[in-house]
């Protein structure tokens, strides 16, 4: 049988060594011969998005097995192009420094034999080591690779694990064939409709999935399904807790059913539980479990942490997320595109890096997002790394306990991280973080756990994350100033916004918004903008992007005089330097007042009343206004 697999083993790497020759592959090849970046990488993991969130749980748990060893695993689609890459930091940097990133594409054509491009090619499983490699920098490595298949049976991808050879054992492709073969299954149950074969695993898929503790019992007290929620929150692993009496869990089991017995509900109230490290207090729903004649067999059991210091800190500092996609004003081709994938991704757990310049509305994305997700009655905390002093950023993020530091407050203080149990935090200028923290947010998207400062206890949290930056942070991971491990899980789900200039159709739109938004705020009058100095400022080039436009109408709105001329080699709105025209050479809105005020008389035949209705203002402001323009009422049927 050995020999066999020899010589299979064999066949393949003879056969990809042959087309690597005729399709000419320099052996001294060190990068791939096609990278892509940019918009086009964009669009490309926008489209293999399905995948790569199909993906992602079991790259990670591949990962995990292997973790500190030295391996990085891949994941392609099924032109060979690297969608993601997890892996440990000294190899990470040595695939980084060969150009093995999202974009570069590992077919045989592109960069020799390797795992991915043959087991693509040949349409199976593969283990590629050392000299195997068509091209001689990937000598020191093997790697075993995997294609994944769609519900038909067509390759749309490949997944790889990578280590240096001497730490390769027989059994790892085992552990990618068993990886891929479950992404095949998660992607095929997407696309089943039989309810009757994934009853099963729907129920205990859904049941896992919930961020909520639930158990079942029959009514002796005997804990018959516990999902994973509970067991971690009690301390307990699921096993154990099913060996436990409801009744020794926590206080009031009789009371529970008691009441259900007696077809009341029992929603939303506090129960102490006997967690194995101590009494925890938790919010208990519970439900009937009825079957068909009528009579109760089983009790459903569903714990929620009690977050009062989480919703109290939240209510005093008001960190709901207040934008809407509604409230996102465009039309430009491109930025809606982006729009409509920040929709599509609104519900996912991965991680969302949104990039683009200052003011071009990173936030309000995030805040978006937020309410757009199924997260969205729950808190959105954001934190800007780089306005908030280096040493105060550990304790804002995760907190302290008392006694932590000098000047701690009495019985701790949560972090954001804690805060924002439930919803979502979004880090702002993440490329600020120093590297210290960096170590500590990768450890929270990976394990989902907090440790306050001065504190022993592993806090669960449920967040989702998200992060901006106007910076190049692969240029930063290059400098050294930001980890390759963060940045690759950070940039699952990329997000990147136009500036203003790229999008000149998308001004007059935002000029009406913010003109109207501004005005009532200020309680003071639109000023209608003439066309010659709309096309001007559609050629203006906005170095400060939508918030420079917003200074700038609530500047025309507080003076109420249009500046002649903006300066273009300026990055901001210097009011010193506007040159403003002399007082009466300036465009007037009193005169669009007065004419606006003319049209309406004329409407409403002179009937002061009615026009003084339909112009949103007092009758005797009206009067005083016709009097103030010289308005002749004689013109009209009647002045009443």
């Amino acid at each position: 049988m050995h020999r066999l697999a020899k010589k299979l083993e064999k066949d393949y790497i003879y056969r990809s060594h042959k087309r690597c020759k005729e399709m000419g592959v320099d052996f001294s090849r060190i990068y791939s011969k096609k990278i892509i970046d940019g918009d086009k990488l964009q669009r490309r993991l926008e489209e293999k998005r399905e995948l790569i969130l199909a993906a992602e749980p079991f790259m990670n748990q591949l990962y995990s097995f292997v973790k500190g060893s030295n391996f990085f695993s891949i994941l392609t689609d099924e032109e060979g192009c690297i969608l993601s890459v997890i892996g440990d930091e000294d190899i990470l940097s040595e695939a980084f420094s060969l150009r093995m990133i999202p974009g570069a594409y590992m077919d045989e054509a592109s960069i020799g034999t390797n795992a991915m491009g043959t087991s693509l090619a040949e349409g199976m499983p593969v283990q590629v080591s050392g000299e195997e490699h068509f091209i001689k920098a990937y000598h020191r490595w093997t790697c075993s690779g995997a294609p994944i298949r769609d519900i038909s049976g067509k390759i749309i991808g490949a997944l790889d694990l990578t280590g240096y050879s001497e730490n390769v054992h027989p059994h790892t492709l085992g552990m990618v064939v068993a990886a891929a073969n479950a992404i095949e299954r998660m992607l095929q149950v997407k696309n089943y409709s039989e309810e009757a074969v994934l009853s099963k695993l729907y129920t205990e898929t859904i049941i896992d999935s919930i961020q909520a503790g639930i158990l079942t019992a029959d009514l002796d007290g005997n804990l018959k399904v516990v999902n994973k929620y509970v067991a971690n929150m009690f301390g307990y692993t699921q096993e154990e807790m099913k060996k436990i009496k409801i009744w020794n869990l926590f206080e009031g089991w009789e009371k529970v059913k008691h009441v259900i017995l007696s077809k009341n509900n029992f929603a939303d109230e506090d129960v102490f539980i006997n967690s194995r490290k101590n009494k925890l207090r938790f919010n208990l729903s519970a439900y009937p479990v009825v079957d068909k004649k009528g009579n109760i067999r089983d009790i459903v059991f569903v714990f929620k942490e009690v977050k009062k210091v989480r919703k109290l800190a939240n209510k005093i500092m008001g960190r709901q997320a207040i934008y809407t996609f509604d409230k996102i004003i465009g039309k430009n081709e491109d930025f809606l595109k982006t729009v409509e994938f920040a929709k599509k991704v609104s519900d996912s757990k991965s991680t969302i890096l949104i990039m683009g310049e200052s003011g071009t509305g990173k936030e309000v994305f995030a805040q978006a997002i937020h309410n757009y997700s199924n997260r969205s009655e729950e808190p959105f905390i954001a934190m800007n790394c780089g306005a908030i002093p280096k040493n105060l950023i550990e304790s804002e993020l995760f907190g302290y306990e008392e006694g932590a530091f000098t000047g701690a407050k009495r019985g701790g203080h949560p972090g954001k991280f804690e805060i924002a149990d439930g919803g979502t935090i979004f880090l702002d200028e993440i490329g600020e973080m120093p590297l210290d923290m960096q170590t500590r947010l990768l450890r929270v998207i990976e394990e989902g756990t907090v440790r306050r400062i001065g504190g022993t206890e592993e806090i669960i949290v449920d967040i989702r994350i998200m992060a901006a930056t106007n910076k190049d942070l692969e240029k930063e991971v290059k400098k050294g100033n930001f980890r390759k491990d963060l940045f690759y899980r950070l940039n699952v789900l990329p997000l990147r916004l136009p500036p203003l200039r790229n999008r000149k159709e998308d001004i007059p739109l935002l000029i009406d918004y913010f003109m109207n938004r501004i005005s009532k705020k200020l309680n003071k009058k639109m000023v209608e903008i003439p066309e010659n100095y709309m096309n001007y400022l559609l050629e203006y080039q906005w170095p400060g992007n939508i918030r420079e436009l917003e200074n700038f109408i609530e500047l025309i709105i507080n003076t109420e005089y249009i500046p002649t001329g903006l300066h273009k080699n300026n990055a901001q709105i210097n009011k010193d330097e506007l040159d403003l025209k002399p007082k009466q050479e300036c465009y007037k809105l009193e005169h669009v007042e007065k004419e606006h005020i003319i049209k309406v008389l004329k409407m409403c035949e002179g009937n002061m009343t009615l026009s003084a209705k339909n112009l949103g203002i007092g009758r005797n402001t009206l009067y005083r206004k016709v009097k103030k323009y010289n308005i002749d009422c004689s013109e009209f049927e009647q002045c009443l």
